[in-house]
This record gives C-alpha cells, structure tokens and sequence, in this order.
C-alpha cells in the first residue's frame, strides 16, 4: 500500500493564502492586502492590479486556464461564470490577462437570480464584488482548474442579492458593540471582534441505482413514500460503528479535496440512522467557515458521484428514522486570540465571560422567533420537534454550574466558588480525567459546550450564513443594550464594577425563562415554552412572520445588516422557495401514485384475484373448506379497499393542487401548504405504506427502505 502523505504538506496548496501571497505579490501590495483583510482598509486600484497579476500567474502555473467569480444568491446554492484568461491583444495575437478591475468587479445576469420583488426581470445588472477576506482558490472539474474568487453579489442600486453580504454585515455590527462594551468594562486596545464558526455536517449516503429509481428523491430530495423496515435504528448499533470501506473511501477523497483547498476537516463518523453519517471541521472566522461549509456539500456531492453514491442533503430524506442537521458551533473573540466565551478556572470571577454570556441569553430570549425563522425551511420544518432533532421552541442550556453561578449572582451571594472537577476512574493504570463544566444536552437548540455554543437546530441543507448573520445580529443589539445599561449606571455615580454587577443581576434574573435544563424532546418542554411566553413556531410561514415585526425590522436596519428592502426580498425569497417546493413534492407524489404505486397494486390485486377464483373454482374438487376460503377472500378485500381508499385520496390530492395553484407564492399559499397539502400527503402515504406492506415485492417498483438503507 502507498504511504500517505502527511496533509500538512499539501494542506492549502489550491488556495492563494498567505503563504503564496508572499512569494507571489510584493512587499508593500501584500502589505496593504493584509490590511484590508484584517483592518477592512480599502485597496487602490493599482494594489489590486498587482494582486491580479499575482494570482493569474499562480493559478496558470498550477494549470487554470478560466476564473469565475464565486458567490452565493438566494437560492441555498453557489453560483459562478467562467471567463478564460485569454484575450487578444492590439495586433490581433492571443494573450492571457487579467486586471485588478476583473479582479475586483464582475457582472453576472442578476435577473435570473432571486430577489423577492427588488428588481424586475428586465432590470438585468447586477455586480459581484471581490471578498479579499476569504482566500481564492483552484478548483477541479472536467479536465481543468479553475480560479475561483469568493465575491459578494449586489443589485445595480447596491442592494444585496446574497446571503455573503449581510453575513459580512453582521460581522462587523457585533465588533462595534463588542469593542464599545469592552471599552467600558476597562479592556482597551481591541482592534476587532470576530465571530467564530464550524459547522458539523450530516448526511445521507444511498447507492446511486436506488435513487435513480425513486422520483421522490431526485426532484425532492426525500421519499414521500416508503414503509419503515423491520430494523431501523432502534438497536443505535450504527452509532460511531466502524465505517464501511465503500463509504471510508468516499470519506478519504473527500478530505484530499477538502485539504488542497485549506478546509481544515477534521472529523468522521458514523451517525445515528443507518447510512448516515458527519463531517466536522476546525473553527474559522464566520464568513469564511460560511465559503467552507458550501463547499463541503460541493464537494461532497462531487466524490459521491464518483463513487456511485447519491448525497442526500434533505434535513428528514426517510421517515421515521433520524434526519440530518447540521451543528452550528458559534464564539465570539477579539482578533488579539482572546475567546470572550472562555470561563476559565473560576467564571464566577471573570466578569467579562459572565457578561458576554448573559449577553447571549439577553439575544436569544429577545430574539428567539428570529433565530427560529433563520432556520426555517420545509426539510426543517419535518425534522424539528422530532425524536432526534431540537423542538421549534428555542431555549438556552447552560449546564449545572454555570446555573449555579447565575443563581448566586443573581441572590447576592457573591462569594459562590467553584472547584476544578475531575474523574478518578478508580483504576491505577488509567490516568485522572478534567471533567468540563457542562454536560453535553444533545436535546437542546442552543447548547453552551465550553468556550462556545452550539447551535443544534440548523439544517443540513442551508448555507450557514443565514443563522449567523442573524445570530450575530441579534448578538450585536444585545451587546449594546447591555453596553447602554452599564454606562447609563455610571453615569449615574455608580461604581463601575458595581454598575456591571448590578446589570447582570438584573438581566440573568429577566432572561430566567430561557434557560431549560431539563429533556427539550419532552412535553414538559412545550408546557415551559407555554408558561414562559417563548415562541413556539411549528412551521416556516408561522416562522417568517417574524420578519413582518416591525421591532425586528428595526433590529436590522438600525445595525446595518438588512435595510427593510433587503428583509423583504429575504421573506419573499424564502416563501416561494417554501410553496414551490411543496409544489414539486405534491405533483411528484401524484405521479409516482399515478404511474407507480396505483398500477402496481392493481396488477398483484389481479394476480391475487384471479388466483382466489381459480381456488373458489377447486374448492369442492380439492376439499377446501369456507374457512380458507374466507381468509384469501379478507386478503383480497382488505387489498381491495386499500387500494379504493388511495383511489379516492389520489383524487383529493387533485383537488388540492389545483387549489394550490390558485393562491399564488404569498402567506396565503404558504399557510395552505402547512395546514391542508402536508397533512394529505400524510395521508395519502400512510396508506401507500400499508400497501407497500401487502404487495408482492417483485411488483413494487420502488427501492424500498431496507434496500435503500441497509445495501452498502
């Protein structure tokens, strides 16, 4: 077998990063490229010329031979257009170029792209603009590489057609509140805050000659159909299991890709459902672990491709075994390395921890409906609340120490102290563990696990920018509420260290109710969330009505993240991708009934039938008494009135979807969807999955779960 090459000596070497940046640029132009990076300093255009030239040579050197701009509309995907480097110069002779002006400025066709009612189809322009924060990189596809340069995607009158910019927005809201609360809590010299991000990936792996065969995966991305098999997860033997080598295979090339591209991957494992599994990365800044964790899925689906998988990114593709999420684990630090949600040995003293953390129970319990609509989508909405995933209820964990230290603070008792905590295993040879402050509660939406939270209740399917755009929005006001407080008790003559206590008191006691400690998954959950007045938004367009609140608009207008034109086109955005994706699931149901499920069935009713009457036909020649014949005459009146009762549900489906299309893309269609076209498509499959059940399985067309699940 050959020796694999340790990955820190190809880590990055597809991506212009600081390394190639020194070789490739001069001094002074890679001098002033870090300053924009780190300092947001704007960049002549001389610089970015020089930038430009730098990173066409190092891209042709290693084979490119076009470059696109890369950015990321409102479609949940990633879009680029390939322009070559080839030119032709003055005389007519073919030349490879490319200026600080292609590099800096793109002009893709903004009408084909969504924007919830910004612009109309005629008005065309639009412009990506170069994100010099998130490093260029090469990548492979076809024979050849491209250049590809991470951009922002704006309107001609500048509004924002992405989901980069108001997360870049965000980013540099949070740092203003951060630095000015710091200022008064006596910490000086911070140049920048920095929000932190890494995203653990579930998903779905399935051969690829079953997904082919199944229309509800290819134009869906779930079954709409399919009875549970005898074994699903119950026995978790699947769990952390040892990886299948088709799979480990996949798993490997993957993290080669991952690795040239400087995505640092770091872990893989089974997960809970069969055939599913998770990819974890290292932390990054947010923007860049937002470009990252796109192209993971990128990448991803690629190598699946390959190797004769299908990738299935749907938040809840089986039903009635786990979906997949994706993990979000959010910090918030200064630029100088100093985590602010770092407790250290003693949190009950470290005053800054103390008030960063109850910062982020202050914006969660005011904005708790706005995270929810961040993650609101129609995988979403079937994965929530379920036996593996958060309820639609947010609520904090903070575990039983930090709890314990919240109460003393907030009771007066400021002389509580904690103790280092340890294991003793008992056992000589093994050696003593440090024991972390929290337990882990994988049943909470939004979990404090050290030094960070993690944000459980995001899908698998979205890009990450949205939730820490709004994270980080919603982080940025309670910070400088917080700020405001503490200085009006200053200016006030309060001592500042007794201004600060005093605040905390004060808001750990009005945030009390969003700490849950107890089983998220549990009715005593829904009946907190009832007494405690918290949201509890069961479906995307009960979600995204949040957008319509006028404090929630005034949220983001007022820290600069999304002007009410931009929310807007976010909601229109996302209700219509709502609608018409039930829309495809419900006429894809239909045609797999239609032409699928219904046509099976009656064919075995046939066979079944013609078989009773034969045997009806022999009974008194061959002995067969009344009691054998009434059991096959219950067998085939039972698959009778089965196939009666989806007849019927098949034609009530018709009617629903010719309703559908009468009431447009709006709240209206939307709250449709979730009360009447869902909940008949559930009825419709429970009967399906009956049928499933009765069925000659070399009758039934469709892959089943157990082939699906459990054939490697």
């Amino acid at each position: 077998m050959e020796k694999a090459k340790a990955v820190s000596s190809y880590f990055g070497s597809m991506t212009f990063d600081q390394k190639v940046m020194r070789k490739k640029l001069p001094k002074e132009v890679f001098l002033a490229l870090q300053k924009t990076i780190e300092a947001g300093n704007s960049l002549s255009e001389e610089i970015a010329g020089a930038v430009a030239h730098g990173m066409k040579e190092w891209a042709m050197e290693n084979g490119a031979t076009h470059y696109t701009h890369w950015f990321q509309p409102m479609t949940g995907a990633t879009a680029e257009k390939h322009d070559a480097f080839l030119t032709m110069d003055k005389d007519g002779s073919p030349i490879e170029r490319f200026s600080g002006g292609q590099l800096i400025q793109g002009e893709p066709d903004a009408s084909s792209f969504p924007s919830g009612g910004m612009r109309t189809t005629f008005e065309a322009r639009g412009y990506t603009a170069w994100d010099p924060t998130s490093p260029a990189f090469l990548m492979k596809g076809g024979k050849g590489l491209t250049l590809c340069i991470p951009t922002v995607f704006i309107s001609y009158h500048g509004e924002a057609l992405d989901e980069k910019t108001p997360l870049l927005r965000s980013m540099d809201a949070v740092s203003r509140s951060a630095i000015k609360l710091l200022n008064i809590l006596g910490v000086e010299g911070v140049s920048r805050v920095n929000t932190y991000a890494g995203a653990e990936q579930e998903y779905f792996l399935v051969d690829k000659k079953f997904y082919s065969m199944r229309p509800d995966l290819v134009m869906s991305g779930r079954t709409l159909l399919g009875a549970m098999p005898p074994k699903g997860q119950q026995l978790e033997d699947h769990y952390f299991g040892s990886i299948p080598n088709r799979v480990l295979e996949f798993m490997q090339e993957v993290e080669e890709e991952l690795y040239l591209l400087g995505i640092p991957a770091k872990t893989r494992h089974n997960e809970v459902a069969p055939h599913q599994f998770e990819i974890a990365p290292i932390f990054e800044r947010a923007n860049i672990a937002a470009d990252h964790n796109l192209l993971v899925m990128e990448i991803m689906r690629r190598v699946a491709e390959k190797k004769g998988f299908a990738l299935l990114m749907h938040e809840k593709p089986f039903a009635g075994i786990n979906g997949s999420g994706k993990h979000n684990n959010w910090s918030i630090g200064t630029a100088e390395g100093i985590n602010l949600l770092e407790p250290g040995d003693t949190p009950e003293s470290n005053i800054q921890f103390l008030v960063f953390l109850v910062a982020v129970l202050k914006g969660v319990y005011k904005r708790g409906d706005v995270l929810r609509a961040s993650i609101a989508s129609i995988g979403n909405d079937h994965r929530l609340g379920a036996n593996e995933a958060p309820p639609a209820v947010v609520t904090v964990f903070l575990g039983e120490l930090l709890e314990k230290v919240l109460d003393a603070i907030e009771s007066g008792k400021v002389d509580f102290a904690t103790e280092k905590q340890v294991l003793n295993l008992g056992l000589a040879h093994l050696p003593i563990l440090n024991k972390d402050y929290t337990d882990r509660n994988r049943t909470s939406p939004f979990a404090f696990t050290g030094n960070k939270f993690e944000f459980r209740a995001v899908g698998s399917s979205q890009p990450i920018a949205i939730p820490n755009m709004a994270l980080n929005t919603l982080m940025a006001e309670a910070i400088s509420e917080l700020a405001g407080e503490i200085q009006a008790k200053i200016d006030a003559g309060a001592d500042r260290d007794a201004a600060i206590l005093e605040v905390l008191r004060e808001e750990i006691k009005a945030t009390r109710a969003v700490r849950y400690q107890g089983d998220n998954y549990s009715d005593d959950l829904q009946m907190a969330a009832s007494d405690r007045g918290l949201p509890n938004l069961k479906n995307t367009p009960q979600a995204m009505r949040v957008l319509t609140v006028q404090s929630t608009r005034d949220m983001f207008n007022d820290f600069c993240v999304l002007s009410p034109e931009e929310l807007d086109a976010r909601l229109n955005t996302r209700l219509e991708r709502y609608v018409k994706g039930i829309d495809i699931e419900v006429r894809t149901l239909q045609l797999m009934l239609k032409t699928f499920v219904i046509p099976n069935v009656s064919e075995y009713q046939g066979e079944i039938a013609d078989s009773f009457n034969a045997l009806v036909d022999a009974s008194e020649r061959i002995g067969v008494g009344s009691k054998a014949l009434k059991s096959q005459g219950d067998h085939l009146k039972g698959l009778a009135e089965s196939l009666s009762e989806l007849i019927d549900l098949t034609a009530e489906l018709d009617a629903v979807i010719a309703r559908l299309e009468e009431l447009g893309e709006g709240f209206d269609a939307a709250d449709y969807c979730a009360d009447v076209v869902l909940p008949t498509m559930e009825r419709v499959r429970s009967v399906a999955d009956r049928l499933e059940f009765m069925v000659d399985r070399s009758k039934w067309a469709l892959p089943t779960y157990s082939e699906m699940l459990f054939e490697h």
